[in-house]
């Protein structure tokens, strides 16, 4: 009997929340009766669309192509973001499944847009639209039989200041289960808790909530697939796509390289001309040189980075360079540099101001109490876990990349994932 796989990814599930995953009536049976991965180091930035990408092709960010949620540019606001599986640079896992007849559906997974998947409710409608037309960004972009049969039913759940993607993905998930034979392999996105750490921080009373509920839509997706579906074939994931770590600090890193030179603007604040521009990756920065050629002032920025991270007050605790990154951590995009906080610190770019450590909206920072974007090995990571048919009980891998989860969750239904740089963690596979 062919097996199956069902992936629910919680957008921001740390390491931290094993434990109370423990205590839940859902998930933590699951995590009771599998294995799992303790610490699944993202890939660098630990951004979400970034690490969605390497989800599931099994490859870094200098394969996949996928740099950051944004398309970054120069003084560009409301950049736009990484929508399309054109965007991706190698096969996914929906592709190879989909060449070797497997169903697939994904539901508000990132990246998707004409995906080949056979039902596919990408996540695209833009992060801050708050209008009534959510159909405009679904259009040509997901299945549309799915929207046919359910847009009517769940697009209101996507309309207004209160709109709220994971009504609209668990109704859609539960119908798509109820309507449909089972996919063979269906991912179902929650934005939620990674939303509930923003506002809220680490690790708190409403943070727990937010697990609760999660647990509940687990609950009612696993319930779905018992009474419609193949429980016993059926391989159970729930993932994380990155952790989070409280910001003790902010520095606005273009108004710092505006006071020393580097950045020009008019008396209004607007961008005359740059030598090095900062793009934020929230709690990673990148310096953006206009003309790498230029070794002279190459090497003048590469000088000021040093200094800013020899005094204390800067609170720089990490300095690449363009070839240290791709080495380090396979990592391309523009930039020519890297810095991070040596206590977690939000970056912020905005040119308007004059307080390079303004933590407020209303100072011109975008500072939220938790965030992510960090490098992969700190604290604090995400996780994996798995139970079903194909996955022993009890095993613990204690630290991990995870650009070996594509491959691993292939391996759960006999299928393989060629040329990825991962390889599928086997110790937790029967």
């Amino acid at each position: 009997m062919k097996q199956k796989l069902f992936v629910f990814c919680l957008d921001a599930l740390c390491t931290l929340d094993i434990e109370f995953i423990k205590t839940l009536p859902h998930m933590g049976k699951l995590l009771s009766e599998g294995s799992y991965v303790k610490h699944v180091e993202p890939v660098y930035p630990s951004l979400t669309y970034p690490c969605h990408c390497s989800i599931i092709t099994g490859t870094y960010v200098d394969r996949h192509g996928v740099y950051h949620n944004e398309i970054v540019e120069v003084e560009k606001e409301n950049a736009p973001w990484f929508n399309q599986r054109s965007d991706i640079h190698v096969p996914t896992l929906f592709d190879i499944a989909h060449k070797q007849g497997y169903t697939t559906c994904a539901i508000s997974w990132p990246v998707s847009g004409k995906a080949d998947i056979d039902l596919n409710m990408p996540m695209i409608v833009p992060i801050g639209y708050q209008g009534n037309d959510p159909l405009q960004f679904l259009k040509n972009n997901a299945t549309d039989e799915l929207l046919e049969r359910y847009y009517w039913k769940h697009g209101r759940y996507l309309k207004g200041k209160d709109r709220n993607l994971d009504l609209f993905t668990m109704n859609l998930a539960i119908d798509i289960l109820h309507d449909y034979p089972q996919p063979d392999i269906m991912f179902v996105k929650m934005c939620d808790l990674d939303s509930v750490r923003h506002e809220h921080g680490l690790d708190n009373d409403y943070v727990k909530e937010q697990l609760r509920k999660h647990d509940e839509e687990f609950g009612t997706l696993v319930e779905c697939i018992k009474r419609y579906g193949d429980i016993e074939n059926t391989n159970f994931v729930i993932l994380g796509d990155h952790g989070q770590q409280d910001v003790q600090a902010n520095l606005n890193m273009n108004l710092l390289l505006k006071e020393n030179g580097f950045i020009r603007c008019d008396e209004t604040g607007k961008l005359i001309d740059y030598d090095a521009y900062c793009h934020s990756a929230s709690l990673s920065a990148w310096i953006q040189l206009k003309n790498p050629q230029d070794e002279n002032m190459r090497q003048r920025i590469y000088d000021f980075l040093k200094q800013l991270k020899e005094n204390p007050a800067y609170n720089i605790g990490y300095l690449y360079t363009k070839e240290e990154a791709k080495e380090l951590f396979h990592l391309n995009g523009p930039f020519d540099f890297i810095i991070e906080g040596n206590k977690p610190m939000s970056f912020t770019t905005t040119l308007k101001g004059n307080d390079l450590f303004a933590k407020h909206l209303s100072e011109g920072a975008h500072m939220t109490l938790a965030s992510h974007g960090h490098l992969p090995f700190r604290d604090e990571t995400t996780t994996f876990i798995g139970c079903g048919p194909a996955i022993k009980k009890g095993y613990v891998i204690e630290r991990s990349s995870m650009v070996n989860e594509a491959s691993t969750m292939a391996q759960m239904i006999g299928m393989d994932m060629p040329d990825t740089d991962g390889k599928p963690w086997l110790d937790l596979l029967k």
